[in-house]
């Protein structure tokens, strides 16, 4: 591995410069005015794995957005890696709280990466990350050092909820098979405290309606009289968290797997520290279900947020007026032992339930996902534990990530492989809003680190 070091060392600038130029398309997956650009997106990633040395490239359609696919096999008696990325990043909304164009990437310095981040949509999610990848297999094979057989998987539709893939895996088991996917789209607890993701939580996302008059109404003439769905919409979510933190929905804790208290002690050693955690988001308080670390709250317990509310007027000026309708997206991250349509189906019934009879409300399912973990005694974590050790020289930890992964289910149910989630962001990266940025150290950190990976599962 010494001569794959050497060439990734050799290559940091190229490495960089390849990586700013798919940073510069706009592959906006939500937003069909960016159609162009999310194919031109994948006929780029396909060209890089060509040149990287991958086999069998192709950019396969599915119903929506491509699949990139390539692989190497060497040896079919040695273990497959399938390493899964995607290319298409959150809409860059909204522009004017960027400090600098979302699709022009470029290197400044910031508390946390003193030795500078690349500020870009898609810089940490997913596009550094999967590079990362590109860029470690193509050191193995220019130093003919690649130990197992590797397959490339890079998806187009991640952002919009994987829409295509389930289909998509169905229909090519055989050429996806594999021992273990290995997914860098999740982050380290620090520079300083590196980590390898154990844990994701599920996920169900649902959008309200509550309506009201059938028409908007005057609020002089009608206002006092009549219901607003407005306020009633904000009242009945008001009530979905009680004082304490505690999500009112009856029967949403019934099957929540309880963490114990040893593991409980043994993940609080990533060192919570409250003050900076406050600093980092510029509050003076933080809040959360009681009886719970931040660290906790943040990862093995499940939790309820909305996302989006709107109805009335908003536009400039004043228009005295009661809304018709009011609407508001809510997610609700799950835990192990829960599953998206058990909790979908007490969020609507309990939502009806608390209605006022004097309003009619509709929950429309949206896309949902399932929780996942990977014990920390396996070959899969073992390996990712030995490599990012060897490349960062620290002490590696499991940590549980607040976040969902849908796919990561999808992958062991229909592939049979388990998923290591190797990735190397900060929680502070700003994904998914303006500033998206991903430093330098834990780009090339990724790269060192992989073709380690490699190496320690392969020998098993």
């Amino acid at each position: 591995m010494s001569t794959t070091q050497t060439y990734i060392q050799e290559n940091k600038q190229r490495f960089l410069d390849e990586l700013f130029d798919i940073l510069r398309i706009a592959s906006i997956s939500a937003d069909p005015a960016y159609k162009s650009e999310v194919l031109k997106c994948a006929d780029e990633v396909a060209k890089h794995l060509k040149v990287a040395g991958a086999d069998k490239v192709e950019i396969l359609e599915t119903k929506g957005y491509p699949i990139v696919f390539g692989e190497k096999i060497i040896d079919t008696n040695l273990p497959t890696v399938l390493v899964y990325g995607h290319y298409d990043v959150q809409p860059a909304d909204p522009l004017e709280l960027w400090t600098s164009d979302p699709f022009e990437p470029v290197v400044k310095t910031t508390e946390l990466h003193p030795e500078g981040a690349i500020f870009a949509r898609g810089s940490a999610d997913d596009k550094g990350q999967f590079f990362m990848h590109v860029k470690a297999f193509e050191a193995m094979m220019k130093t003919d050092s690649l130990p197992c057989n590797v397959k490339f998987l890079i998806e187009g539709e991640e952002e919009v909820g994987s829409t295509s893939l389930a289909d998509f895996l169905e229909k090519n088991k055989e050429k996806l098979s594999c021992d273990v996917i290995l997914i860098s789209d999740t982050h380290i607890y620090s520079n300083e405290q590196p980590t390898v993701t154990t844990g994701l939580r599920g996920l169900s996302y649902v959008e309200v309606e509550v309506e009201g008059p059938n028409r908007d109404l005057h609020s002089g003439l009608y206002g006092g009289a009549v219901p607003n769905p407005i306020n009633v919409l904000s009242k009945m979510i008001g009530g979905l968290i009680d004082d304490k933190g505690h999500i009112t929905i009856d029967g949403f804790y019934d099957n929540v797997l309880i963490v114990s208290d040893e593991d409980r002690k043994e993940m609080n050693k990533l060192k919570d520290d409250p003050e900076a955690y406050k600093k980092s988001i510029n509050l003076s308080d933080i809040q959360g279900e009681e009886g719970y670390t931040t660290l906790e709250r943040a990862s093995i317990r499940p939790t309820l947020d909305v996302n989006g509310i709107w109805g009335g007027y908003t536009g400039e000026g004043a228009k005295t007026v009661i809304a018709s309708k009011a609407f508001a997206k809510i997610s609700m991250r799950l835990v192990p032992n829960q599953t998206p349509e058990e909790i979908t189906e007490k969020f609507t019934q309990y939502f009806e339930k608390i209605a006022p009879k004097s309003v009619k409300v509709k929950v429309t399912p949206h896309h949902g996902g399932m929780p996942y973990v990977l014990e920390s005694d396996t070959k899969e974590f073992l390996a990712a534990k030995k490599a990012m050790e060897k490349a960062f020289g620290k002490e590696v930890l499991p940590y549980r990530s607040g976040g969902s992964i849908p796919i990561t289910s999808l992958f062991e149910k229909v592939l049979g492989a388990k998923s290591v989630l190797m990735g190397f962001g900060l929680d502070s990266d700003a994904i998914h809003s303006p500033n998206e940025h991903y430093g330098l150290y834990n780009y090339y950190k990724g790269i060192e680190s992989i073709p380690y990976f490699f190496e320690f599962y392969a020998k098993g």
